[in-house]
Order: structure tokens, then C-alpha cells, then sequence
């Protein structure tokens, strides 16, 4: 029918961090309440997206999930 749907894309950080910070900061902080200062997580890291075709008269033609991890 020519529409592409996306409700999220994913993510792009470190794969074990919550939201791009060491997970036991951000624990730390919500058991707690209180002001932490938050660190990258460090660790293999994931970028993840898609890429929609479109026809001419802007409709989807296809629609391709990436997902790109770098462990180094």
C-alpha cells in the first residue's frame, strides 16, 4: 500500500550501557535520588537505524533495518 511504519529506530551507544552511561551510576541514582555524576559506559558500542525507498510520487517502496556493532 506504499507506507513504511517506524516506532523506533533503536539505539546508538555502548550495547550494556543505559542510555549511553555505566548502568550501576544510573542505579545508583535512581534507588538514591540523588545528584550523581554520570560516566560513559565503555564496551562494544551499536548503531542501529533504517533506510526507507521511495517511489517517485513519495510512497514506500521498501524499507531495510541496519544494524552496525564495532567491538574494538
Amino acid at each position: 500500500k506504499g507506507t513504511a511504519y517506524v516506532t523506533d529506530l533503536g539505539m546508538c551507544g555502548p550495547i550494556h550501557g543505559i542510555l549511553g552511561v555505566e548502568p550501576d551510576v544510573v542505579i545508583e541514582k535512581f534507588l538514591t535520588q540523588l545528584p550523581t555524576r554520570f560516566s560513559v559506559a565503555k564496551g562494544p558500542s551499536i548503531l542501529t537505524g533504517v533506510v526507507i525507498t521511495l517511489k517517485n510520487d513519495g510512497t514506500a517502496e521498501g524499507i531495510v533495518r541496519l544494524n552496525f556493532e564495532k567491538f574494538s
